[in-house]
């Protein structure tokens, strides 16, 4: 009998861990420009020409750590985020509502409406994935040019109430607006605010 216990406390134990792994436990800090990485300064040595609010920052998650460089450049505001090692992840352009066409934003709003009891978009991203470019070049080609390219995702930042409480959700879409992944957001960190 002890032995089946033992067993069933594993299982329960992975089964919850499995559960916490949708919740995103990223945290933001901003850090100055020699704290970046080197391999991902030469990089962006050409791409940040002409650009303005550059901003470094580092990012902590529960599984890794990423480094991101914000900045805005011909009236678009940038995110190009890169692993611990400086290679490239992902470019992420800053959007509206009007910025998507009809008919993906009307899916991405259906699914919203048919999970949510009530909702806020906070922030919409084109999201240019190194995964689905394939090469660098290709990546910063796309969206540099900010082309709607059928291999972008959209990400939302949406605060949403539930039956059980109101949450802030990281929710990805592909370029049709069909559903590909959701994850719990923490709230923004206020840790610089002295009161």
């Amino acid at each position: 009998m002890k032995k089946y216990s033992f067993y069933l406390s594993l299982l329960l134990l992975l089964l919850a861990t499995a559960g916490w792994s949708q919740n995103k436990y990223e945290r933001e800090f901003r850090i100055k420009k020699s704290q970046f990485p080197e391999n991902a300064h030469a990089f962006l040595k050409d791409e940040l020409q002409n650009a303005k609010r550059i901003r470094y920052y580092k990012e902590v998650d529960s599984s890794k750590v990423s480094y991101e460089v914000k900045f805005k450049k011909e009236r678009l505001f940038y995110s190009i985020e890169f692993d611990a090692s400086g290679e490239l992840e992902d470019v992420e352009i800053l959007i509206k509502e009007a910025d998507m066409p009809n008919s993906s934003y009307e899916a991405i709003d259906g699914y919203l409406k048919g999970y949510f009891t009530k909702y806020r978009i906070r922030k919409i991203q084109q999201q240019y994935t190194l995964a689905a470019f394939g090469t660098v070049s290709s990546t910063l080609k796309n969206a540099f040019q900010n082309m709607i390219d059928p291999k972008i995702n959209y990400e939302l930042i949406v605060g949403g109430a539930t039956d059980a409480s109101f949450q802030d959700y990281e929710i990805l879409f592909d370029s049709e607006g069909n559903f590909i992944s959701m994850r719990k957001s923490l709230p923004a960190n206020y840790d610089h605010v002295l009161y």
